[in-house]
């Protein structure tokens, strides 16, 4: 047994001393060369079955143990990965199967302890491992107690005074003007503010922990084998009268019942696949209210009876509860049997639809047919004046916003696949004839006239940057905001205009009427590492010590939460800039030497070596080489083609899930999320036979450029974040003032990991969350098939429950025609990010109610 054991431990050892020493090459931690020698050393002796092995294994781990305190302090998460191998060989070496075969270890048969205690040449290196590996073993298991990493703290709730009642409003208009009645959720953010704030308080942080599963459906929408990678269900519901209306990952358009699920009508636009979208997604639908309805304290409802006639009734309830559920006068069919991808009507209120071969569809709410009048028999063809029109390379996968009469559609385009790709250009069209109003391209901003449609010479500018991401608007103001993305190649600034570096990563306010750049704020300088603005800014006023101010809200990838005024995009929470790294350019190209930040700052430290982590000592050295091997001068190290390490990384702190914003109390609620990446340019002359251009990540080949890219997580040979947790985490903020209240981790790895084991890293997520007037947020996101209930004020969670699949969307909350609160998600996870995908949409209600 002991040679056995003593061949394990050098199997071990032999890549700690190699690596170790390759490490120690790159100019890091000697640990491991001598982590190495000394358990070779410990290995031949007991294979040699001497005592000395435990001495000298002893010894080992006292260096062991001092060093890992030394680099990671008392954290458990830290301190587990770098003795736990160690520690494991010695309570091996301490089993009587082994120590009993040592020279002189024959037990003495007058002894009363014959199973344990060994009478020997030199008993006291027994004792002495075993007093190590105790010791070693207390220290690690009591740092199990110690909250290392979490920022505990309270938001202040308190009652709001009267000047915060005056501005309670503001988010809650349809895009008509009317009032979002407190039970709907008429817009991705729930209004066109993007608050994704719900005032109703049924549920709240007493009764959250009673909710239950009150009804669950499947689509019937799922990831083929043909599709891309990055299939994924992000959708948010609306709710208007008495349905839902949601889209798909194929873009199907659905109205379900809002009491049952049940499906109503499906619109199937057949985009069919197309390996060249770098996405198959759909985040949302958009709904125009129409001229013709107006709020109704009646609730009228279809149901289907037994021989499938629709009958109406109408609720006899007048409680405000149920006059909030009613919204409009909206009764949407139940249609059995019929996609209406060619069936047309006039239709006054309409849901619009982009699809993934970049069309926008009008469809009427009630029957989900095509609105005649809008466009070409209710379609429009979005590649209309595009310079260039690869099928694939264009498309929107997130709703459109109506507001001030238009229709505004922006679109995603390809990262580094070509860089001749079609125009990142915002459009306006008329909300009931699909004209085009205005169009604001990024590479000639002041040229907002309309394109002549039917003119193929007229065309819009070559890859400029894009707005892939949802946008907000306040029709007071006459404003919309738009988070901009870069142009193509996104790791290449050489081929940008002027106006495209002014406006690339930022965010932008339109002129509703005209489209005209009414102000710009940027949050990255000359972008070379795919910083995209992500997530939809939000909107709310905010009393700050200047006075009540109309905000506007951004987070970014980098982990700043932007707080600008939203009429002249001046900040509210101060911006800074600080000098930025500018070594490792390739030829042609520059770095900015200053980047802004903001004074609200979710950005983490600057990775060091010390942060590298693993599932054992092997893999955590392995992610040391790599870390060493990488050029990184902190964020914002510039790519190069010897390989670039990005933190934050392209992941984002931030991304589209964005925050959720209490308009009454001035505080935020976000996910923020630590996940670095690596970048590197290869030459094209090196390409070779490289696979390109399967998604966003792995290697893109930059058609036309010098340079293609490769991009990825930074991750480990086990395939976890070679960065020590937390990956994921909740916070609270107050806005006015940029103060962290608090920031948890979040989530736990039992879907990550071979065994489902529920230990609390923190995991990486992408989604959103939302809040309640009751003081309850709502978040799935994690790479974890669970939906939880958090107190704002705090953050603890107060409820949890396991779904189907994976949650990577925003979920929603309204109130049903009975007038009972429902908070409903879609569950069907993410293709690129790995987690369980399907077809589901799960609600949830308080249990025992009438």
């Amino acid at each position: 047994m002991e040679k056995i054991v003593a061949v394990v431990m050098a199997i071990f050892a032999a890549p700690l001393l190699i690596g170790g020493a390759y490490l120690l090459s790159l100019g890091g931690s000697p640990y491991y060369v001598v982590a190495g020698i000394m358990m070779l050393g410990a290995a031949f002796l007991l294979f040699k079955r001497h005592w000395s092995a435990y001495g000298l294994y002893a010894l080992f781990l006292v260096v062991t143990v001092a060093w890992a305190l030394w680099e990671s302090g008392f954290y458990w998460w830290a301190l587990a990965t770098r003795v736990g191998f160690p520690l494991i060989f010695g309570l091996v070496m301490l089993l009587p199967w082994v120590f009993r075969k040592m020279h002189g270890g024959k037990l003495s048969e007058s002894t009363t302890t014959t199973a344990t205690q060994p009478r020997g040449k030199n008993p006291l290196y027994y004792w002495g491992l075993l007093a190590t590996v105790v010791v070693g073993g207390l220290l690690s298991f009591g740092s199990i107690a110690n909250n290392a990493t979490d920022k505990l703290g309270q938001l202040d709730l308190g009652a709001t005074d009267a000047a915060n009642d005056d501005g309670l409003n503001l988010g809650d208009p349809l895009s008509t003007g009317q009032d979002t009645p407190d039970g709907e959720w008429s817009a991705y953010g729930r209004t066109d503010y993007g608050q994704r704030y719900s005032p109703l308080d049924q549920i709240n942080t007493d009764n959250v922990k009673d909710l239950e599963l009150a009804w669950q459906i499947q689509t019937g929408d799922v990831k083929g084998p043909n599709d891309v990678g990055e299939t994924t269900y992000q959708a948010t519901p609306l709710k208007v009268g008495n349905a839902l209306f949601m889209c798909t990952p194929h873009n199907w358009a659905l109205a379900l019942d809002a009491d049952t699920g049940e499906q109503l009508w499906k619109f199937d636009p057949k985009v069919g696949e197309n390996l060249q979208r770098q996405h198959q997604t759909c985040r949302g639908v958009s709904y125009y209210a129409g001229q013709g309805n107006a709020p109704t304290t009646d609730i009228t409802r279809v149901s289907a009876t037994a021989d499938n006639t629709a009958t109406a009734t109408a609720a006899t309830s007048t409680t405000a509860a149920n006059r909030n559920a009613a919204g409009t006068n909206l009764v949407v069919e139940k249609i059995e049997g019929n996609t209406f991808e060619s069936d047309s009507m006039q239709c006054d209120a309409k849901i619009f639809i982009p699809s993934s071969d970049a069309k926008l569809y009008a469809l009427d709410p009630k029957t989900g047919k095509r609105c005649a009048e809008f466009g070409e028999d209710g379609a429009l063809d979005l590649m209309h004046n595009m310079p260039f029109k690869q099928e694939g390379y264009y498309y929107s996968t997130s709703p459109p916003i109506v507001a001030g009469g238009v229709i505004i559609v922006a679109g995603a385009v390809n990262d580094n696949y070509d860089i001749n790709s079609p125009s990142g250009v915002i459009r306006a069209y008329d909300v009931n004839t699909g004209e085009l109003k205005w169009n604001w391209d990024s590479g000639a901003p002041e040229d907002t006239a309309p394109l002549d449609v039917n003119d193929p010479t007229q065309t819009y500018r070559t890859s400029s940057p894009n707005s892939w991401s949802i946008a907000s608007a306040d029709e007071e103001l006459g404003l919309a905001y738009f988070p901009m993305g870069n142009r193509v190649p996104d790791q290449l600034g050489s081929y940008r205009t002027p106006a495209e570096e002014k406006y690339s990563t930022s965010v932008v306010a339109l002129d509703l009427k005209t489209g005209q750049a009414r102000w710009v704020q940027q949050f990255v300088h000359h972008d070379l590492w795919d910083m995209d603005t992500p997530a939809q800014p939000t909107l709310l006023d905010l009393d700050t010590k200047d006075g009540k101010q109309p905000a506007l809200v951004v987070p970014t990838k980098q982990g700043d939460v932007y707080v600008l005024n939203r009429a002249t995009g001046e900040p509210i929470v101060p911006i800074k800039e600080r000098p930025a790294p500018q070594g490792h350019l390739v030829a042609g190209e520059h770095a900015a030497p200053m980047q802004p930040y903001s004074g609200l700052s979710f950005t983490p430290d600057d990775l060091t070596e010390k942060d590298m982590w693993g599932a054992s000592l092997i893999d955590q050295m392995m992610c040391r080489i790599e870390f060493n091997k990488l050029n990184y001068d902190g964020r914002y190290t510039p790519p190069s083609t010897n390989g670039t390490l990005v933190y934050p990384g392209n992941f984002g702190t931030f991304n589209w899930g964005s925050l959720a914003v209490d308009p009454e109390h001035g505080v935020m609620f976000g996910m923020p999320t630590y996940l670095a990446f690596t970048s590197k340019l290869i030459p094209k002359d090196s390409l070779g036979d490289t696979e390109t251009n399967k998604g966003e990540h792995g290697v893109n080949a930059n058609e036309g450029a010098e340079y293609a890219v490769e991009m990825g997580p930074f991750l480990s040979p086990l395939g976890v974040p070679c960065q020590q947790p937390p990956w994921g985490t909740v916070a609270g903020a107050d806005l006015a003032t940029g103060d962290i209240a608090y920031q948890r981790k979040n989530g736990t790895v039992q879907d990550l990991s071979p065994l489902p084991l529920k230990f609390e890293l923190g995991v990486p997520g992408i989604g959103g969350p939302i809040i309640t007037k009751g003081g309850v947020a709502f978040l799935s996101a994690a790479t974890e098939n669970n939906f939880r209930a958090y107190d704002l004020k705090n953050g603890d969670v107060l409820w949890n429950v396991r779904i189907p699949a994976g949650g990577q969307a925003t979920p929603m909350t309204y109130l049903n025609s009975k007038g009972e609160q429902m908070v409903v998600l879609v569950a069907g996870g993410h293709g690129s990010v790995g987690t369980k995908i399907g077809d589901y949409v799960v609600a949830y209600k308080l249990k025992n109610q009438q």
